[in-house]
């Protein structure tokens, strides 16, 4: 089964954070939807996620996971020194979030946010759904 990453398509921030993924996943494990694309909201409404959270999302073994569980969970399948960064799901999850809501609250004040979700480049392409 696909590991399904959902992102925000209109946030810099998102989109870059995917790009970053994509440039580290060697194996192409993961595909990539927009939050705000059919195929996002047909995923969102499949698996019954809240309309209202503020979180990237991962979908692995039909299970959903948000904000710095997810982020660590995906970094384990990076290439490179970013898999380490997995072992910190051992610190609590209310604490990995805090920082996660702060980045997530400011993201579009930070990092802007863009009008359209951008189409992937052709030889991207069937990374997203």
């Amino acid at each position: 089964m696909d590991k399904i990453i959902l992102f925000d398509g209109i946030c810099n921030f998102c989109r870059h954070s995917v790009q970053f993924i994509i440039k580290r996943d060697k194996n192409a494990v993961y595909k990539f939807a927009s939050i705000q694309s059919d195929i996002g909201r047909e995923i969102v409404y499949k698996h019954n996620i809240s309309t209202n959270i503020d979180s990237l999302i991962l979908i692995e073994n039909n299970q959903c996971y948000y904000q710095s569980t997810a982020v660590l969970k995906i970094c384990k399948h990076l290439k490179g020194e970013w898999k380490l960064l997995y072992c910190l799901l051992v610190v609590p999850r209310p604490i990995r979030n805090y920082l996660y809501e702060i980045v997530a609250k400011n993201r579009y004040k930070w990092f802007g946010q863009t009008d359209s979700c951008s189409l992937p480049s052709p030889e991207l392409k069937n990374r997203f759904l």
